[in-house]
C-alpha cells in the first residue's frame, strides 16, 4: 500500500518532509539531504517563495539512513546537503546545530568520507573549523558560495557579507587545512554591475584562487527585487565577462592539477 503524504504551503511549512530517501545514490556514494528551504532572501532568488522556510530533518533519521546504506550498499561516502544546510539546526528547540551532526556520522563505522554540498560562508570560523579539523572523514574540499567579488555588488545581492570577510573565511580554512580545494559560484551580469564592478570582481577571484568556478550569467526571476532593478545588463556583455571568468578558472584548475 502506498503511503501518501500532502504537503501544505510551503511558506507555512514548519517541518522538513521526510521521504525516507537520499537524494541520490551513486555506486560509491550516496547524497543525503538534511534540511530544505531558506530563509535568507537574497534578491535574485526565487527558493525562499518556492521552497519556504528553513526546516532540518530530525538526527535520528539521517543517521539511520546513513546506517542502514552502509549495511545494505556498502557506500562510503556521504555528501552532506540541502537548499541552504549551513541553516540546519536552526529551526529546531534545542542547539543541535551541523557542526554537531557531523560529529555523529563521523563516528559512523563503514563511513570513511564525508562530503559537504555548498555552503554559507558566514557559518566558516574558529570554533566550527576547530571542531571540524578534528573529524578525520571530513573531505578537504569547500564550495563557498561567493556569487560576486565586489562589495556593492554583494549588497544589491542581498548577500550579508563582504568580500574582506569571506577572504577570512578562505584563509581560515587554508591556514587549517594545508591541501585544501576551494570552489565556488559567481554571477556575472547583475543588474547595474558596472565594468569597474566586475573588474573587482575578477581581481579578487585571482586573489583567492579557487580551483573551480561555477560561473552563470544573471537570469531574471519574476518575483525577485533584483527582477525590479534598473541597470539590467545586456546580454552579449554578460557573455564576454563570463568567457573571461571562466577562462580565469580554467587557468586556476590546470595550475593547480600541475601541482598534484
Amino acid at each position: 500500500k502506498e503511503k501518501i503524504i500532502h504537503l501544505d504551503d510551503v511558506m507555512y511549512q514548519k517541518d522538513f518532509v521526510d521521504f525516507g530517501i537520499t537524494t541520490h545514490m551513486e555506486k560509491t556514494r550516496a547524497v543525503i539531504k538534511v534540511q530544505d528551504g531558506c530563509d535568507r532572501f537574497c534578491s535574485y532568488c526565487i527558493i525562499p517563495y518556492a521552497r519556504g522556510r528553513v526546516r532540518s530533518r530530525d538526527k535520528e533519521s539521517v543517521l539511520n539512513e546513513i546506517k542502514s546504506i552502509v549495511e545494505e550498499k556498502q557506500i562510503k561516502e556521504v555528501v552532506i546537503t540541502g537548499i541552504h544546510v549551513a541553516s540546519y539546526g536552526k529551526d529546531f528547540k534545542d542547539e543541535y546545530r551541523l557542526i554537531d551532526l557531523l560529529e555523529e556520522i563521523n563516528n559512523i563505522d563503514g563511513i570513511e568520507r564525508i562530503r559537504l554540498g555548498s555552503l554559507e560562508p558566514t557559518i566558516i570560523n574558529k570554533d566550527f573549523l576547530d571542531r571540524l579539523s578534528k573529524l578525520k572523514k571530513i573531505c578537504h574540499h569547500f564550495h563557498l558560495s561567493l556569487q560576486s567579488g565586489n562589495n556593492e555588488t554583494l549588497k544589491r545581492m542581498n548577500r550579508r557579507y563582504t568580500t574582506e570577510e569571506f577572504e577570512n573565511v578562505t584563509n581560515l580554512l587554508k591556514k587549517t587545512y594545508e591541501d585544501v580545494i576551494l570552489t565556488t559560484d559567481i554571477i556575472v551580469g547583475f543588474p547595474a554591475e558596472t565594468e569597474e564592478e566586475f573588474d573587482n570582481t575578477y581581481e579578487f577571484l585571482k586573489k583567492v584562487s579557487f580551483y573551480k568556478m561555477h560561473i552563470f550569467k544573471y537570469s531574471r526571476r519574476k518575483g525577485t527585487k533584483a527582477d525590479l532593478m534598473t541597470g539590467q545588463v545586456a546580454p552579449d556583455k554578460q557573455e564576454q565577462r563570463s568567457k573571461k571568468l571562466i577562462e580565469l578558472s580554467n587557468k586556476n584548475q590546470e595550475k593547480q592539477n600541475k601541482e598534484y
